[in-house]
């Protein structure tokens, strides 16, 4: 297909003929070494509806991440430059803008083939005021410069993105700061090459310079989540005797250790952007926020001394399917350190929580699927935490805490219902909500939140059983059959009840209010009719048997809408990556497509796979089909792309697909290498004709976890047309 990044001559030679800067020969130094060139972070920037992707500037699972703040990809105008984002996509602190007078406080036009995005290294050119903008992370500090007009003048805007803060420049070269992020206080320290002079312009702080001091300013940072004090030692720590371009090479060695951790060969160069792209978006978050042997947390608002990393900033529900696992191959070490990072979150908090921000828990969505990332990790030998700490927090999860979604706190009389009558209960179309905890916007999601539970009572019971606490498994993995009380035989689909028993008659496809959220939560009951990830034969039992399983997941890519598209996304903005009623835009529809895996068809799996891919993962700035969510999305292209994917986590065995690449291997943190090999594989050789593991021939389309980081070898012959007897069980 046709690479709308990839740079055209004729836009360099207008470049370096009107712009001193050399764009070009940055763009050089800064592309990347190995697998690093196809690295794109605005693949994405333009959201299907909802949000784009950030193309986000930062060390792996490092704290400083910096994007120009902007409406989208589509925005030719730049608002201004934050110091950090706190959150993925909620929230940031500081924020800087280089302007040539005081009173040019206007936003800063740029020319969008002049942007160059790497992972460790940014640079714009700002038009209407002929400045160039760079930047480079480090872990807890960043380094800016702005190149001016020669002898013009100059200035710096510093201003909060927040209501609380403070602005100082306390020496002519030294500015500090604080401000608050939702009760946290940010703290910042930072050094200037040249001298300023300080002025307030309200909330903001005008640093002006001499206009012959300098051409180039450059501010050097660091920030702290402790102490303006550890600010400095950040600092100190990481800048003190570190240039710029220093620390660029030092950014783009960390990228290349990750991101050359996985090689390929073969696919088009669209797909390998689309792989490494994605592998980087893997990398967002969780992040470290320890300082020095120690960490604030927001969790019992207390500083805490450590020997290991403490890493927040997890969206669980949107990463427990596939950035988890993904993170249980290439990094089992710092998966244990973010495990043990939940469980330190308890001890502090008093639950363990569902989305991890600095702050606190932020109760989004539904579920505690901690729980599952705990038995996948813990099933894979990952254990480096306190295991019983662990089982203790998920207990209580489970039977004192509400179930509500966006909720946090203790149960309520809807959680002793469902505890007693195995379902949760919904309310009839057009009854009054009848509990005041229920969340106004997000409803009760009830049959979401059955399903949802029963797959977390399962992992909890299988936890339990890994732990010999015999009663323990007993109930909760009779809890894990909770998804059949909802089951209506007579549609085939998992239907609400009231609180007597009765079904809630309702239009699986539409009905539910805004993104279905008082029965099911942004899908439809077509995607929620899948939601069994483990029991899967259970759920091929209440279809009535393989051949009708299958015969459902055909119908489930051919079923019509039954409306416009623009009504239906008035409705469900989160139903993206549609086909049929599937949406690829969202992550309970990650396994899905894998579910033929499961039936006397597995070749289905690889034409869907590789369809779905070419379709919706495309190497341009529309190239996510819905929010990524840093990471969440894109770990389900890293797996599906290698030809693999963990459906149900929580059991260490992975389903094959249709790798897009002849040769993948990847360096294991063991010393091993895991190859997938694809003889002959290419855009139209997508099906699987034979298959080997380790030279044994195999003909089920699964491999364990064991296998992989053992290092093994999984070889596939694959064609041009399906051999539908491979694979069949």
């Amino acid at each position: 297909m046709t690479n709308l990044f990839k740079p055209k001559t004729t836009i360099l030679t207008i470049a370096m003929a009107c712009i001193p800067f050399l764009f070009a020969q940055a763009q050089q130094q800064n592309y990347g070494e190995g697998n690093l060139k196809y690295v794109d972070p605005r693949i994405g920037n333009v959201g299907a509806i909802l949000e784009p992707t950030r193309p986000t500037i930062q060390l792996p699972n490092q704290v400083i991440r910096m994007t120009p703040q902007r409406a989208d990809y589509m925005d030719d105008q730049i608002s201004n430059f934050p110091l950090t984002v706190v959150s993925h996509r909620n929230g940031q602190v500081f924020s800087v803008k280089p302007v040539l007078t005081a009173q040019d406080n206007k936003r800063l036009t740029y020319d969008h083939d002049l942007e160059i995005n790497r992972p460790w290294y940014y640079s714009t050119y700002l038009v209407d005021q002929d400045i160039k903008v760079e930047f480079t992370p480090g872990k807890k500090a960043g380094i800016f410069k702005f190149d001016f007009p020669q002898n013009s003048p100059k200035a710096l805007i510093f201003d909060k993105y927040n209501r609380e803060a403070e602005l100082q420049l306390v020496s002519p070269k030294e500015i500090t700061g604080m401000e608050i992020w939702d009760g946290v206080k940010v703290y910042m320290y930072g050094t200037l090459n040249a001298d300023a002079t300080a002025a307030k312009d309200g909330s903001k702080l005008v640093l002006t310079f001499d206009s012959k001091a300098v051409k180039t300013l450059e501010l050097k940072y660091a920030l702290s989540f402790i102490s303006a004090e550890q600010a400095k030692k950040n600092f100190n720590n990481e800048l003190k005797t570190v240039s710029f371009d220093q620390q660029v090479k030092l950014g783009e060695a960390a990228w290349s250790k990750v991101i050359n951790q996985i090689k390929t060969i073969g696919g088009t160069e669209a797909q390998k952007r689309s792989f490494y792209t994605a592998l980087y978006r893997c990398y967002e978050r969780m992040v470290d926020i320890t300082e020095d042997g120690q960490y604030y947390s927001g969790y019992d608002k207390q500083v805490h001394k450590t020997t290991r990393p403490f890493y927040v900033d997890d969206w669980v529900w949107d990463t427990y399917l596939a950035q988890h696992p993904l993170r249980t191959i290439l990094d089992p070490a710092q998966e244990g350190d973010m495990l043990n990072s939940y469980v330190l979150m308890y001890q502090q908090s008093g639950w363990v929580p569902t989305f991890p921000l600095l702050y606190g828990d932020n109760p989004c969505m539904n579920g505690f699927h901690s729980t599952i990332t705990f038995l996948d990790g813990y099933r894979k030998g990952i254990r480096n935490y306190d295991v019983n700490v662990a089982y203790e927090g998920m207990l209580k999860n489970a039977t004192q805490a509400t179930m509500l979604p966006w909720k946090n706190g203790p149960k309520t009389d809807l959680e002793d219902f469902y505890y007693e009558k195995g379902y949760f209960p919904a309310l009839k179309i057009g009854e009054q909500e009848t509990n005041k905890t229920v969340h106004s916007f997000e409803k009760r999601q009830a049959v979401a939140i059955t399903l949802g539970h029963s797959y977390d009572d399962w992992a909890l019971g299988q936890f339990a059983q890994e732990l010999n606490k015999t009663q323990d498994y007993t109930k909760f993995n009779a809890r894990s059959n909770n998804y059949k009380n909802l089951w209506d035989s007579n549609t085939q689909m998992f239907l609400p009840k009231d609180k007597d028993g009765n079904w809630v008659k309702i239009d699986p496809k539409f009905d539910g209010g805004m993104g279905g959220r008082d029965f099911y939560d942004e899908n439809n009951g077509w995607t929620y009719l899948w939601q069994v990830q483990h029991d899967v034969k259970g759920l091929i039992g209440l279809f009535g048997g393989v051949n009708n399983f299958e015969n459902k997941l055909d119908q489930l890519y051919r079923e019509p809408l039954g409306r416009s598209k623009y009504e239906l996304w008035a409705k469900f903005p989160d139903f993206t990556g549609i086909v049929g009623q599937f949406s690829m835009g969202n992550e309970p529809s990650f396994h899905i497509p894998y579910l033929y895996n499961f039936s006397n068809s597995p070749w289905k799996t690889q034409k869907r796979i590789r369809f779905l891919l070419d379709t919706w993962y495309k190497d341009n700035v529309f190239g996510i089909p819905g929010d990524e969510d840093g990471g969440g999305m894109s770990a389900f292209v890293v797996f599906s792309s290698m030809g693999f994917y963990p459906v149900t986590p929580g059991t260490p065995v992975y389903t094959i697909g249709s790798p897009v690449f002849e040769n993948v291997t990847i360096d294991l943190p063991n010393g091993k290498q895991f190859q997938m090999v694809a003889n002959k594989c290419s855009v139209q050789n997508k099906y699987i004709q034979s298959a080997k593991f380790n030279g044994k021939v195999i003909d089920t389309p699964w491999f364990t976890h064991d296998q992989l980081v053992n290092g093994g070898k999984l070889e596939l012959e694959m064609g041009p047309l399906p051999n539908k007897k491979w694979g069949v069980k």
